[in-house]
């Protein structure tokens, strides 16, 4: 039980339920340590446990943001205590909080440190109180800040763990599986019934948002630094832009679309490129390493018949080079995919190895012409 509550699988499939367990625990640890020990305003300890968790089910997301939290907390609380010892009057004490917040708040303005900012103000401000606090009751506030912070990152580490590398990676995979279908519904003869290209395109748009949102914190858990995952990220955007472009080809003339029709082995082509695209998709999402060579989108047999293209004017069509150059863009950036992945020695899991089959995930997918999209996939 505890090895399939542990899958990284069940653990993404059931990520919202897992994170409200998570942040029952972490509350009725709280609620345990502040009933045993006599802290007192112990409210506050509460209050940090759930801010420091809040709406984050992964221990990236956690990480940074206990680390932050504490690393503001220390400081404010530091400052506080430093004002409020000090021989200074009531307006010094207040003129010392103001200048202090309006430091912290100047050095963390539209950066990622933000939310230290916020709690250095916070921390500073529960220290001074009305500028007459006592010391006791601003380090037993900081005390108690520092231990629900510290009990949030606790349950999220150590129960049920869900990695922000694994949400990123299951992520990724579905774009680049939805990307295969879209590119395989544009190139086959007839429309692929069930593909709605439109919503697809705004699924895969969304994930690449939420990706986003990913990149500090799969860089805390240690497997990925933030250029590797901005790089994975832009290729994504670009590959997707390049299917967009593809989907949104209209043909100026009837001739035009004749003349690619026509080209022998174009199809056989592109249908190659959207199996690769379901394969490394396959791969990202089962864990292992990445050795997925997509086949070069070479012109050359094509040439001759999209620079000659003429119509019944005599006037030269530009569309078919136009269409053909960006089917080898896609490729191209595919490749670069591919690549990248395989460089990326901490991305493989043996986790995931080692619980796909029990997901029905066995074997790299084939794409079924009829529906156009990979199949031997489950998603997660």
């Amino acid at each position: 039980m505890l090895s399939r509550l542990r899958d990284p699988f069940t653990n993404h499939r059931h990520r919202r339920k897992f994170h409200v367990a998570r942040v029952a625990l972490a509350l009725t640890l709280t609620f345990a340590i502040i009933h045993v020990f006599p802290f007192q305003h112990s409210g506050w300890a509460l209050v940090s446990t759930v801010m420091v968790m809040g709406n984050l089910p992964h221990v990236g997301g956690v990480l940074d943001k206990g680390r932050q939290r504490l690393l503001g907390t220390l400081l404010g609380a530091g400052l506080g205590l430093t004002l409020i010892t000090l021989p200074l009057p009531l307006w010094g004490v207040q003129l010392g909080a103001l200048t202090g917040i309006s430091i912290a708040t100047w050095v963390v303005f539209s950066n990622r440190h933000a939310y230290s900012g916020l709690m250095f103000a916070i921390s500073l401000l529960l220290v001074i109180g009305g500028g007459t606090q006592e010391i006791t009751v601003a380090l037993w506030r900081s005390l108690d800040v520092l231990v629900g912070t510290l009990v949030g990152i606790g349950a999220t580490v150590i129960f049920l763990p869900q990695k922000a590398t694994d949400m990123l990676r299951f992520m990724m995979a579905d774009n680049l599986d939805r990307m295969a279908r879209l590119y395989h519904a544009h190139t086959s003869a007839t429309a692929a019934p069930g593909v709605d290209t439109r919503t697809l395109l705004k699924s895969t748009s969304g994930l690449l948002i939420k990706q986003r949102g990913l990149v500090e914190a799969v860089h805390r858990e240690g497997r990925l630094s933030r250029e590797e995952v901005d790089d994975l990220i832009s290729l994504q955007r670009r590959m997707l832009s390049t299917i967009e472009l593809l989907l949104e080809t209209h043909w100026n003339t009837r001739e035009g679309h004749e003349r690619i029709d026509a080209m022998d082995g174009l199809r056989e082509r592109q249908h190659g490129l959207a199996r690769d695209l379901g394969t490394l998709a396959f791969k990202v999402r089962t864990g292992q390493s990445i050795e997925v060579h997509i086949t070069p989108f070479a012109l050359e047999s094509f040439a001759g018949q999209a620079t000659h293209a003429r119509g019944k004017d005599g006037r030269m069509l530009f569309s078919p080079s136009g269409y053909l150059w960006l089917n080898r863009e896609l490729a191209r950036l595919a490749e670069d995919m591919a690549l990248r992945l395989g460089s990326l020695t901490r991305l493989p899991s043996k986790r995931l190895r080692r619980r796909a089959p029990r997901h029905g995930l066995h074997d790299a997918p084939s794409l079924d012409s009829k529906e156009g999209s990979p199949h031997g996939q489950r998603h997660s």
